[in-house]
């Protein structure tokens, strides 16, 4: 009898299930993730001696019924352990990212594992899958349990119309209220941020390819759970001036696809100070890599963009609009100023028909003019237009001199509209041409992926200032630390027209931004987007050039960032630092500040800085900005002082 106890002992310690629990910890032991493997799959995430998660659990029915996850017998645990190096093709954070983490494998008998990582910023875990045949994905459950009743940070999708409550273009302002009071009709995208008091928490995922994307919904027990879309049945296009598709109704699961595949991450970021969430690059670690190595040919940089705008010039000799003229000037504007690409936005052909061209507008003379200048272009598209006429377009664009497609108005993140995604990534990249996407949701990795997806929507930016005042700088002050922490983020600064809260209006044409000129520059260095679109009015800004060559100089993107201070939602201080040139960008809500910034973080030597930041008038006058220079050391301290909705941008070079 003892000897068959010694031999069952034995085999259960050699299959890994000697416990009900197994515990995994962080490289640096801070964070643990204790994970029951009995009846169902739950887990529980710590920091120290803080409980943060509890309770949590994983499961996944597939196919006629059966669960993965519930009531599943384990046949045994792996552990491996990762210390390497991500260098990044097309840094928007820094060039090398450290990459260590614990894993724990889980493999169940039924052909499929768990997989658990445990990083020093996060925990994340997802399904593999090995079986031969495809499989239909019924349901997934994510559930997210807190230790107490945290704070959350919660962009609600309103529903539209007669649509379902999954179409949305992923920009909301961020409703701050307890977990508890979120209801289970209530349902919003991720990534949510959750303050549980000794750690902010980022619930988010990552590598969504070929499957849905996760919402979040509330819950009668007071715990966040993961919500997707299922896949279209029957779909229609509607819309007015920018036609979409548009899902009428569902089929009873929510994603088919290969029977041998990994399922995305659910990442869960964890930062003890605020300042930890804008380094947070998780999702980017946890994204598949690309399938090929040489991406030279994606060339970041600063391009003009004129819808927010309207194309209203003035002092000029031409009718301003869609025409050959107007385009020119902005070729000339972007060539002068030091500006890498010029944007055509909707209006240089029929939206439904990308080869129906504008009257007025020649676009062999406009591609031929801006190749003499050293100017690329990018090419505005509707999402649907462009699939339909995809390849012939492609060619169109190539022939043109087209750098960037960008394409509009997805609205969704079902299984098949995030294979559009991959869809058009794949087909620019066989162009050779960078692509971003609006209407869309978080990247959630995609620009691992595909390094020639530069940026994306999913914000509410710049253009919001022609109907609304949600791009204000409380809004402005949270972004970076919620929605950026699932990769990159164009939001489209520079407007030339400033207003404080009691005198900005929303206008068309005449669009004006919330808060000081300084903080409109800031938004060059913090917001991360290799392509970073300038909104501003040339007419206004080639009168100021000094300004404007000093915003043509940033890089837009990053081998190196250092977070300085921040507080969620009140103000932050970075540097970034591109060769031997540091950038330091500070941005600021509606409260004056004044912050001195440490530069020890600086090599050896003095170093040059050319500085913009609010001026003396600038709180009555947001426009009022100063420049001025001085020379600094890694034992000097910058003085940065912010007007109510102000910033402050430093470029520091090496002195000669």
């Amino acid at each position: 009898m003892k000897n068959n106890l010694l031999i069952l002992l034995l085999l259960q310690s050699l299959l890994g299930i000697s416990q009900t629990n197994v515990r995994l910890t962080s490289p640096n032991g801070k964070i643990a993730v204790e994970i029951t493997v009995m009846d169902t799959l739950k887990y529980s995430v710590s920091i120290g001696s803080n409980l943060i998660l509890s309770n949590a659990r994983a499961a996944m029915r597939i196919n006629s019924g059966e669960w993965l996850g519930v009531k599943n017998d384990l046949m045994k645990t792996r552990r491996n352990s990762v210390h390497e190096i991500i260098e990044n093709p097309v840094p928007f954070k820094r060039k090398f990212i450290p990459d260590h983490y614990n894993e724990l494998t889980l493999e169940y008998k039924n052909q499929f594992e768990v997989q658990f990582r445990a990083y020093d910023d996060g925990v994340a875990y997802r399904f593999k899958s090995s079986q031969k045949d495809s499989i239909t994905v019924q349901q997934e459950i994510s559930t997210f349990g807190f230790a107490g009743d945290g704070t959350v940070y919660w962009p609600e999708v309103q529903k539209r119309g007669d649509c379902d409550i999954y179409h949305t273009s992923f920009e909301e302002p961020y409703k701050i209220l307890p977990v508890s009071e979120i209801k289970s009709t209530s349902i919003a995208f991720s990534p949510v941020l959750v303050d549980v008091g000794n750690a902010k928490v980022l619930l988010t995922e990552s590598d969504l390819l070929d499957y849905p994307g996760m919402f979040l919904k509330g819950s009668s027990s007071g715990t966040l759970q993961g919500e997707f879309a299922a896949y279209p049945d029957q779909e229609v296009v509607q819309g007015g001036e920018f036609k979409q598709w548009v899902v009428k109704s569902r089929k009873p699961y929510i994603a088919r696809t290969k029977g041998s595949r990994t399922f995305p991450w659910r990442v869960i970021g964890i930062a003890q100070q605020d300042k930890d969430l804008l380094m947070n690059d998780l999702v980017y670690r946890l994204a598949s890599p690309p399938n090929q190595k040489d991406w030279s040919w994606v060339k970041p940089g600063l391009s003009t963009e004129e819808w927010i705008n309207g194309i209203n010039l003035h002092g000029i000799d031409f009718k301003a609009g869609y025409n050959t003229a107007s385009y020119k000037y902005y070729i000339d504007f972007a060539a002068d100023i030091g500006l890498d690409y010029v944007m055509l936005d909707a209006g240089w052909s029929d939206v439904n028909d990308l080869f129906k061209i504008t009257p007025g507008m020649d676009l062999k003379e406009i591609a031929a003019y801006a190749k003499s200048k050293n100017i690329r272009l990018v090419m505005w598209t509707l999402a649907m237009t462009l699939d339909r006429q995809l390849e012939e377009a492609l060619k169109m664009f190539s022939e043109l001199n087209v750098a960037v497609v960008m394409t509009d108005f997805i609205d969704r993140d079902d299984q098949k509209m995030v294979n559009f995604y991959s869809r058009i990534a794949e087909a620019t990249a066989r162009h050779k041409m960078m692509t971003m996407f609006h209407g869309a949701f978080k990247s959630a990795g995609f620009e691992r992926t595909w390094p020639n997806a530069v940026t994306r929507e999913g914000v509410i930016g710049t253009e919001y200032n022609i109907w609304s005042d949600k791009a204000n700088p409380e809004h402005d002050l949270l972004i970076p630390f919620i929605r950026m922490s699932s990769g990159v983020m164009d939001y489209e600064p520079g407007l030339m027209s400033n207003a404080n809260k009691d005198s900005f209006k929303s206008s068309r044409d005449m669009v004006m931004s919330q808060g000081t000129r300084a903080h409109q520059l800031a938004m060059f260095i913090v917001y991360e987007s290799p392509l970073q679109l300038f909104c501003g009015n040339p007419s206004d800004a080639w009168k100021e050039k000094d300004f404007m060559r000093f915003l043509a100089s940033f890089p837009t993107t990053w081998d190196e960032t250092v977070v300085l201070d921040a507080k969620l939602g009140d103000y932050l201080v970075l540097a970034r630092r591109k060769g031997n040139r540091w950038f330091v960008g500070a941005m600021g809500d509606w409260a004056a500040r004044e912050i001195d910034v440490d530069l020890s973080f600086l090599g050896a030597g003095e170093f040059d800085a050319m500085i913009v930041s609010d001026g003396m008038n600038a709180e009555k006058y947001p426009a009022d900005y100063t420049i001025h220079t001085a020379r600094v050391s890694k034992i000097s301290k910058l003085k940065v002082q912010m007007a109510p909705g102000g910033g402050y941008v430093a470029q520091l070079s090496p002195s000669e």
